[in-house]
């Protein structure tokens, strides 16, 4: 699983990544959190960050909810992934919603809104356990510089939580504290910014 704020640079290393174990022979697959082009749940949450779906956005519980149940639609395919593949790389997964929804209510990693998430991913909905979380740590500015080069590129709008600068930092601080807890499994902390870092990672995995 791959985490990070937006603009870390995920769909950089997991590029990066698939092109290493492709190297070494072994088989890879991907899949990207939330599912926008396929998940009714995800195209939901994507209508309230652009304010398309009146005061939705306005309820933490809420929109964790939608994300959540992107992954629980998700969790069989994911399963076989598992299965038939030596590695299934996640763009995001469980932790960006309870680091995002933390966040959002000023609660940090040992709050009770992260237990929550874990109770609802993990034990209700029985989402597979990751073996090993990557957080791509950047400075904010950093990933907000990337954001908005990323929304020229792609000529979209950012949404809500891509363009709050203050929820963005929080978030981080969330990462970072469910890293140093091991939140669900092993973490591994990258510099988003370090070319030496990131090839670390790349040939350790490989």
């Amino acid at each position: 699983m791959i985490e990070g704020l937006d603009g870390a640079g995920k769909r950089t290393l997991t590029s990066r990544l698939i092109d290493a174990f492709t190297h070494k022979g072994m088989s890879v697959t991907q899949l990207a959190f939330p599912r926008y082009e396929q998940s009714v749940h995800a195209q939901l949450a994507q209508d309230a960050l652009y304010g398309r779906l009146g005061d939705v956005i306005d309820s933490v519980h809420g929109m964790a909810m939608l994300f959540a149940l992107d992954r629980r639609d998700a969790a069989e395919g994911i399963r076989d992934d598992l299965a038939k593949h030596d590695v299934v790389l996640l763009d995001r997964y469980v932790a960006s919603n309870a680091a995002y929804s933390a966040a959002r209510l000023g609660q940090d990693a040992g709050g009770e809104f992260v237990e929550w998430v874990r109770a609802l991913e993990m034990d209700r909905f029985a989402l597979p356990v990751p073996d090993l979380q990557i957080y791509l740590q950047v400075p904010t500015e950093v990933a907000l510089q990337r954001a908005r080069g990323r929304e020229h590129a792609e000529a979209r709008q950012r949404d809500r939580y891509e363009s709050d600068t203050n929820l963005q930092e929080l978030t981080g601080r969330v990462y970072e504290q469910l890293a140093n807890k091991n939140w669900l499994s092993d973490w591994r902390v990258l510099d988003g910014v370090s070319t030496v870092d990131l090839d670390e990672i790349i040939t350790s995995c490989c």
